[in-house]
């Protein structure tokens, strides 16, 4: 028998996780389909989650200029929240895919529907990583734990928005991008027009970078009925694409621009260049955007994890003159 045609062991590789991953290389081997089920292999999920907490904490602190020990806990636990609740968001969203995963050639090796999790299993481990959170939100002000309390909604909803409408990719913004209301009140204890016109910046981000993720399983969705945006746009995806491109940096450069407003012109000007950087490197992702290329379009999804980042470097600058 070659090596292609081996049956996967009981905590098989997921088809589409990164090679080499510390998961499969270094995770206990009972704890590994959980893990995977958590998608703690495919850490992409996490910094996309995490990268809005982190612009909503910035522009808080440029809009008060201040800084304490608080903001330290705040960027450690929004990092672990988020590794926990993107690994409850995608449990919750395997059990709720589960028969629809055993249809698409990019799923089918996940943990339920290949059987190496029951669904009373990932149930469990479900509730315990969203616990987990829970105790980490409650150390934030109330009004952070009001809104995180508030996110399990379009949580919940995601997994069957497929089903319902041609915008999965909407309701998907609307639960990876509520760190940036969360991150902003958990440093102010309020919230205001800067993390609501943040927020919208990260909805038209995650439009851009899961449509293109989409087109990987364009073809399997629609033999099996699901809906998309990448269906939805077809040829027409690349214009899509801009027109997201465009509303992300224009929402981003006023959140900037409201947060930063009374600070100085120079401090203002490097604060801007976050969104104008950010803007540069989506661009360079629709330069590569291939609909018909499967390897491209994950390395592309995949690059989003920088593209989250650079904003932050100018955020600094601009905090520290």
């Amino acid at each position: 028998m070659t090596e292609d045609a081996e049956v996967p062991e009981p905590a098989g590789v997921v088809a589409d996780a990164v090679k080499d991953n510390w998961v499969d290389r270094f995770a206990p081997a009972f704890s590994r389909p959980y893990l995977r089920l958590s998608r703690a292999d495919r850490p992409i999920g996490t910094w996309l989650l995490y990268a809005p907490c982190l612009w909503g904490l910035a522009l808080a602190m440029l809009a008060t200029d201040s800084y304490g020990p608080s903001d330290a806990w705040i960027i450690i636990g929004c990092g672990i929240g988020a590794f926990l609740m993107r690994g409850a968001g995608c449990t919750w969203n395997d059990i709720s895919d589960r028969d629809i995963d055993g249809s698409v050639e990019r799923t089918r090796s996940r943990p339920i529907p290949a059987g190496h999790v029951t669904v009373r299993g990932a149930l469990i481990w479900m509730v315990v990583q969203a616990l987990l959170a829970f105790l980490i939100l409650i150390s934030f002000p109330a009004t952070a734990i009001a809104l995180g309390i508030l996110a399990l909604v379009p949580v919940a909803i995601y997994p069957f928005a497929k089903r319902f409408t041609w915008w999965p990719q909407l309701f998907l913004g609307l639960a990876f991008n509520w760190g940036a209301l969360l991150a902003w009140a958990a440093h102010t204890n309020n919230i205001g027009p800067v993390p609501i016109v943040l927020y919208c910046a990260g909805i038209a981000w995650t439009l851009f970078y899961d449509t293109i993720y989409a087109h990987q399983d364009a073809e399997d969705d629609a033999l099996i009925g699901v809906k998309s945006t990448a269906r939805l746009f077809g040829e027409d995806s690349r214009k899509w694409l801009r027109f997201f491109l465009t509303v992300t940096i224009v929402l981003f450069g006023l959140a900037v621009l409201l947060a930063a407003s009374e600070r100085s012109p120079l401090s203002l000007v490097i604060a801007i260049g976050g969104p104008w950087a950010l803007g540069w490197h989506l661009t360079w992702q629709l330069t590569k955007f291939d609909p018909e290329d499967g390897d491209g379009l994950l390395k592309i999804f995949r690059s989003n994890r920088d593209a989250g980042l650079i904003p932050l470097p100018f955020f600094a600058l601009a905090f520290l003159v």
